[in-house]
C-alpha cells in the first residue's frame, strides 16, 4: 500500500485559515490524477484541490465544513490500489469471479482521467440551486469543465431537476427540497405557509461583513457628490468602438475612462491615493485600482496594478479577465490583495446614487452610477444630456473636504473633456 496525502494548498500570509466546502468523492471511491476533490473557501477566493495521484481514497481526514490551515492533511489516497486493479486484469476463465470492491471503483479512474463534466464553483452552485445532477450539463470550459454559462444555457433550454428516489414509506409524489449551497446543513423550520431556513454565512460573506463594519467604525467616512455630462465620452466611444475592438479584440467600455479619470485625479491630489497606518500617512507612489465585481459568492475587488502605465485596451482586457474569473470563481489571492483606490460601479445594476464604503486600508472610493438622460441647464437653456452622478467617499481623518471635492472635480473635468486624459492636463 502506497499512501499519498492530500493537503491544503499554501495560503497567503493574510489568510490564516479556510473552510472545506463539499467533498466530490467519498472514502473507497477511485480518483484520477488532477481530478478536483474539493473546493476550499478562504475569505477571498475559492481554491480547488486536485488529486495529487490516481488511486482510491482511503480516508477523509477533515469532513465538509471543517476549518483548515496551510499544508494540513485533509485526505489520503492509496495509489497502488488503483494501479493494481488496472494493471492485472482478470483472465478470461475467471471473468465470472466476483470483483474486489477496490477494483470495482478504481476502474473508472483508470479509463477516464479527464476533467470533463467537472463543474466550476459558480456552476456547481447554480446546478445545486436548480436541482441539476452532476454530469447532467455538458461543459464547454477548459478540459470540458462546466461553466456558469453552460448551466444557464441548460436551464434556459428546459433542463429538468434530477429525480430523487423517495425514501421508503414516503409518498411517491412527495416534494423534493432543492439543495442549498451551504457548507453546513441549513436549519429548516416548518411554519406552514411561512417556512424559514437558517443558512450559515460563507467565509467570504462573513469577511465582507467584518470589513464593512471595520471600515465604518475606524474611518471618518464622508461622501462628496458631483454630476458628469457623459456625452463627450459616449461620442468618443461611438466614434472609435469598431476600430478599437478590431484592433485590440476587446470592446471599449466606460470603465477604462473612469479608471483613467481616477488616476488623473489621484496624481493631482496624492492624499486620495494614501492610506493610514497607525499615526502615519502612507503615500503610495503607484496606482493600484480596485474594481468592485459581483460574483456568485459575493463582492470581490480585484486589483488593476500600475493602472497609470496601462493603455485603454490593457485596462479593458484586465477588467474583462477579472469579470470572467469572478464568474468562474477563479480569482487568485494575488489578484485580490492590495490596492490604493477603488471604483464601485453600481450603475451596472441601475443604481442612480449611493454612498460607497471605503475598502480598508484605502482612504477613498469612487462610486459610479447609471447614465440617464436628464434635463440640465446650459447657458440659461434647459437641455437634455446623458448625466451620471459620481460619489466619492473619503476618510476625513486624513483627507480634507478641499482635496476630496477638487479630486472629484478633476475626475468630472477629465470625463467631460477626455482629451485631458491624453495630455495629462
Amino acid at each position: 500500500m502506497a499512501i499519498v496525502e492530500v493537503k491544503v494548498p499554501q495560503l497567503s500570509e493574510s489568510v490564516a485559515e479556510a473552510t472545506l466546502l463539499q467533498w466530490k468523492k467519498k472514502a473507497g471511491e477511485a480518483v484520477a490524477v488532477d481530478e478536483i476533490l474539493i473546493e476550499i473557501e478562504t475569505d477571498k477566493v475559492v481554491l480547488e484541490v486536485p488529486a495529487p495521484s490516481a488511486g482510491v481514497i482511503t480516508e477523509i481526514v477533515v469532513a465538509d465544513g471543517g476549518t483548515v490551515v496551510s499544508d494540513q492533511v485533509i485526505a489520503k489516497i492509496d495509489t497502488e490500489a488503483a494501479a493494481g486493479a488496472v494493471a492485472a486484469p482478470a483472465p478470461a476463465a475467471a471473468a465470472a469471479a466476483p470483483v474486489p470492491a477496490v477494483a470495482a471503483v478504481a476502474a473508472p479512474a483508470a479509463t477516464g482521467g479527464s476533467k470533463s463534466d467537472v463543474a466550476m464553483p459558480a456552476a456547481a452552485k447554480l446546478m445545486a440551486d436548480n436541482g441539476l445532477a452532476a454530469g447532467s450539463v455538458a461543459g464547454s470550459g477548459k478540459d470540458g469543465r462546466v461553466t456558469k454559462g453552460d448551466v444557464l444555457a441548460a436551464v434556459a433550454g428546459g433542463a429538468k431537476p434530477a429525480a430523487v428516489a423517495a425514501p421508503v414509506g414516503a409518498p411517491v409524489n412527495a416534494a423534493v427540497a432543492k439543495p442549498l449551497p451551504a457548507v453546513a446543513a441549513p436549519v429548516a423550520q416548518n411554519l406552514g405557509d411561512r417556512p424559514e431556513q437558517r443558512v450559515p454565512m460563507s467565509r467570504l460573506r462573513a469577511r465582507i461583513a467584518e470589513r464593512l463594519v471595520q471600515s465604518q467604525s475606524t474611518n471618518a467616512i464622508l461622501t462628496t457628490f458631483n454630476e458628469v455630462n457623459m456625452a463627450p465620452v459616449m461620442e468618443m466611444r461611438k466614434k472609435f468602438q469598431e476600430k478599437f475592438e478590431k484592433e485590440h479584440g476587446v470592446k471599449l467600455g466606460f470603465m477604462s475612462f473612469f479608471v483613467k479619470a481616477a488616476v488623473h485625479a489621484l496624481k493631482k491630489y496624492p492624499i486620495l491615493n494614501a492610506s493610514v497606518d497607525g499615526n502615519d500617512i502612507v503615500y503610495h507612489g503607484y496606482f493600484d485600482i480596485g474594481i468592485a465585481v459581483g460574483s456568485p459568492r459575493g463582492l470581490v475587488v480585484p486589483i488593476i496594478r500600475n493602472a497609470d502605465q496601462l493603455t485603454f485596451a490593457e485596462i479593458e482586457k484586465t477588467i474583462a479577465t477579472f469579470g470572467q474569473k469572478a464568474k468562474d470563481g477563479k480569482l487568485g489571492l494575488e489578484e485580490l490583495t492590495g490596492g490604493t483606490f477603488s471604483i464601485s460601479n453600481g450603475g451596472t445594476f441601475g443604481s442612480m446614487l449611493s454612498t460607497p464604503i471605503i475598502n480598508p486600508p484605502q482612504s477613498a472610493i469612487l462610486g459610479v452610477h447609471a447614465t440617464k438622460d436628464r434635463a440640465v441647464v446650459e447657458n440659461g437653456q434647459i437641455v437634455v444630456r446623458p448625466m451620471n452622478y459620481l460619489a466619492m467617499s473619503y476618510d476625513h481623518r486624513i483627507i480634507d473636504g478641499r482635496e476630496a471635492v477638487l479630486g472629484l472635480v478633476a475626475m468630472k473635468e477629465a470625463l467631460e473633456d477626455p482629451a485631458r486624459l491624453l495630455f495629462d492636463i
